[in-house]
């Protein structure tokens, strides 16, 4: 497959966020290599992503529960405002017990027609059943309904992060059950870290996926995906299947390693399915747990397609153009 797109996109952004709007513009977000702000650009083109001006629209705090480690923001507009989804730490300290970050998950709310205006107001912590690791959360809306799935370290499970999905009563506050979808299981899961995280989802076909990333951010991070029935009930666990196999992940002809943390959008034309996602051009000669620390995650986007099934298909990671 040839690029459609320059690969890399956007050079040191991991966690990379793309959503096309009605407006007709492209809003890019990712983490700031320096974890400490929430930056947004915006253009009609993917391509015009490279140049647009970016603008800072939140800091982290100087102190408390919002003052290190910004991660994995996520922009979305929901019944007519903007929301920004992203998790911050109280300190840069592992947990003493469970051998993991201390993130928690935040929202921010802006009315402004231009969320590169406007007031960006916090709307405070999004609360789960527990109170540890949390991360990486996106959103949905499916059958009128608003649905949360995320990241996070349950106690009482052996791990680092598994991937939970609940129905949210407003777009800051949980409300019914909150059910595992996965948590890491095969051995490409559990490489470096048991980790299943960075969930994105993608409507089509008369299915629901969930993609997901797993194992340390090095070159052995790739990317599992779940898979429900649009007319299923979603909250109900036996709805969704896991792929036993990466569907995405490192490809060593196109040297590109440890691909994951996606988000999905659509071409300018509206004709072909795009999956945004990390990746490095070499591999971590760290340890795994340094991995992290490194920048060197690039922002890529390609087209990818169906099968005969109507299941996405999303090849190997494409060289550098």
């Amino acid at each position: 497959m040839l690029n459609q797109y320059p690969t890399p996109l956007l050079k040191k952004q991991a966690d990379p966020w793309i959503y096309k709007h009605s407006d007709g513009y492209y809003y890019f977000t990712a983490s700031a290599p320096e974890f400490d702000r929430i930056d947004l650009r915006k253009s009609k083109t993917i391509e015009g992503l490279r140049e647009a001006s970016s603008i800072t629209i939140w800091e982290k705090h100087q102190s408390g529960p919002m003052s290190e480690l910004i991660w994995a923001p996520e922009i979305h507009y929901i019944k007519g405002k903007w929301y920004v989804y992203f998790a911050a730490a109280a300190t840069k300290a592992p947990h003493p017990e469970h051998n993991t970050f201390q993130h928690r998950m935040y929202v921010l709310e802006n009315e402004h027609a231009n969320p590169l205006e406007g007031e960006w107001v916090e709307k405070g912590q999004v609360k789960t059943e527990w109170e540890s690791f949390s991360l990486d959360a996106t959103v949905f809306e499916h059958a009128g309904k608003l649905y949360y799935v995320w990241a996070q370290k349950d106690p009482t499970i052996l791990g680092h992060s598994n991937i939970y999905l609940s129905e949210m009563e407003n777009p800051w506050t949980l409300k019914g059950s909150q059910i595992l979808l996965t948590k890491p299981e095969y051995p490409w899961e559990k490489i470096g870290f048991l980790v299943n995280e960075g969930p994105a989802v993608l409507k089509r076909n008369k299915k629901i996926f969930i993609t997901y990333s797993a194992s340390a951010t090095d070159e052995n991070y790739s990317m599992g995906l779940l898979t429900a029935d649009e007319n299923s009930d979603l909250l109900d666990p036996i709805s969704w299947k896991k792929a036993k196999t990466p569907v995405f992940q490192t490809c060593e002809e196109n040297r590109k390693y440890g691909p994951g943390h996606n988000s999905f959008t659509i071409s300018e034309d509206g004709s072909r399915d795009l999956l945004v996602y990390h990746v490095r051009d070499h591999k971590n000669d760290e340890e795994a747990d340094d991995a992290l620390h490194d920048a060197g995650r690039h922002a890529c986007v390609q087209a990818f397609e169906y099968d005969k099934g109507g299941d996405p298909q999303f090849g190997r990671p494409l060289k550098n153009n």
